[in-house]
């Protein structure tokens, strides 16, 4: 095989930290090459330098694309060259039409004018290519994110890509979606476009790459051939630099008394006002209980969730919910937390934190009381709030004023779960709690879940991840369609048997 690119001995350094160390990275024409690491280990980095948004003169070190020294300065260089990057965060303009999308800032266009029939066309042609039946006109928002994902990729095989980066591209999508992206990958690679994808998912990884490049603290740890009997193991090792044949750590499983009841839960649209969204839920969690809901995309778990937890979604909400046998007012989020409720969202950056503010600021968000004195807040109080959380969680950070923003997911993460343990909730609800990170931080987040349940907290975990829920929780609520439609306790759950539950009913 003919080498497309190699990046020489790559160093980043930001102010205070070194992101990058001496990194190599040789990837070859035509194949799916993938790279691992933990959060922070400097994948994005690293991928951000090839990209030019980290320009040529602002690292040490050499790129070599396609035979020759390649300086990219911007985007639009290393685009001009075939290399498109697709973030994890979806760069398109919901009202906007696929085809608009498609080509926005790359119009099909003379003397100024857009030429309409070519950008259809083309869009269509585009749209057949990676699976899609949709016309070119329909509006973004109208569709999944799933068909997003493969909308993004379309728009990069507009730009006649060589080489493709997919950063976390299933990250937010079903089991069905991602694998029908891994597909299309595979049918690019096919067609003999290269491409290189950082993902979490180790099973992904072992489904379509060819070689894994493992980075750790920013510096290469090891390049695998994964088409010669590579185990998930061996990448996790490299990783994390230890044995994790654990995934999940062990717990004593005492669930104790009822802690919270949810009866005749009905929630309908906030905007459609014939559509209901939950219908008449009844579940209980017990202290010290780790309880799951699972469910496809768009089953309704997050709604649900949302509901309950200060109706911050939602219409027309009617039922009762019960904390230690008392019925509870949760008509504002202010009351939910007074009862003793938390809820972890599953999108930390939009609606868990403030990503411009301090790891302090955040800690203390959701209990200023805590941190003021008739109304004006304490700063020194509030600075150990957040370096007691810091300890408590591993947070890795030079300090509890650095912006959360500039943290890795995983960080981050545990940044949203202090905030919420700040305000010494009864049960705490978990939306994709470790979404889009790595496999020493997902264990380090199932640890803290562990502890919760150990001091009697009652958890409620709502994963995509169906392993997770099995290897975590104590029961599993199925969902589908707004409603459950199953309930399963862990020694008799499977992976099959929920899907069973979500199919035939």
């Amino acid at each position: 095989m003919t080498t497309l690119l190699e990046m020489r001995n790559i160093t980043k350094e930001f102010p205070g930290v070194k992101a990058l160390d001496q990194v190599n990275l040789r990837v070859e024409a035509g194949e799916i090459h993938a790279i691992c690491g933990e959060n922070g280990a400097g994948k994005s980095t690293l991928m951000k330098v090839l990209s030019g948004v980290y320009p040529a003169g602002s690292y040490d070190g050499e790129i070599h694309y396609d035979g020759a020294l390649a300086e990219f300065r911007t985007l639009r260089d290393s685009e001009d060259h075939g290399i498109v990057i697709i973030h994890q965060e979806l760069a398109l303009v919901p009202q906007l039409s696929i085809a608009e999308n498609i080509f926005l800032g790359n119009e099909r266009a003379s003397g100024g004018v857009l030429n309409w029939r070519e950008t259809f066309a083309r869009t269509t042609e585009l749209l057949r290519k990676v699976g899609l039946s949709e016309t070119p006109g329909t509006l973004v928002d109208s569709i999944g994110v799933g068909k997003q994902q493969l909308v993004e990729i379309a728009k990069a095989l507009s730009k006649d890509v060589r080489l493709l980066i997919l950063d976390e591209p299933t990250a937010a999508l079903q089991e069905n979606d991602s694998r029908a992206l891994l597909d299309l990958m595979l049918e690019l690679k096919a067609q003999g476009v290269t491409c290189i994808l950082i993902s979490h998912k180790l099973n992904e990884v072992r489904y379509v790459a060819d070689t894994v490049t493992v980075i750790r603290d920013g510096m290469t740890v090891s390049t695998l051939d994964a088409k010669a009997g590579l185990s998930e193991d061996d990448i996790v090792r490299d990783m994390v630099g230890r044995d994790m044949s654990q995934r999940y750590p062990e717990r004593d499983r005492r669930a104790g008394d009822l802690l919270m009841e949810v009866s005749g839960w009905n929630v309908w649209h906030p905007e459609h006002a014939g559509r209901q969204v939950i219908r008449d839920i009844s579940f209980n969690v017990r202290a010290g209980e780790v309880v799951g809901i699972a469910g496809l995309m768009g089953s309704g778990r997050t709604e649900l969730a949302m509901s309950i937890f200060g109706q911050s979604w939602g219409r027309n909400i009617s039922g009762e919910v019960r904390l230690k046998g008392q019925p509870v007012d949760l008509s504002e989020v202010t009351r939910a937390i007074e009862a003793g409720l938390a809820y972890v969202t599953e999108d930390r950056k939009e609606l868990g934190l403030i990503l411009d503010e301090s790891i302090r600021f955040n800690t203390s968000l959701a209990k200023l009381e805590s941190v003021s004195s008739h109304g004006v807040l304490d700063e020194r109080r509030e600075t150990e709030v957040a370096e007691r959380y810091r300890k408590a969680l591993a947070t890795r950070t030079p300090s509890v004023f650095q912006k959360v923003g500039n943290l890795s997911g995983g960080n981050q993460q545990k940044v949203v779960l202090a905030k919420w343990l700040f305000t010494d909730p009864e049960v705490l609800i978990l939306d994709e709690p470790t979404r889009g990170i790595d496999v020493g931080a997902k264990y380090e987040i199932y640890s803290i879940i562990n502890d919760l349940s150990a001091q009697g907290k009652g958890v409620v975990m709502i994963s995509s991840e169906m392993p997770e829920l099995l290897g975590m929780c104590d029961r599993i609520y199925v969902m589908n369609e707004g409603a459950f439609v199953g309930e399963l306790p862990a020694s008799d759950a499977s992976q099959e048997r929920i899907m069973s539950l979500i199919v035939t009913e």
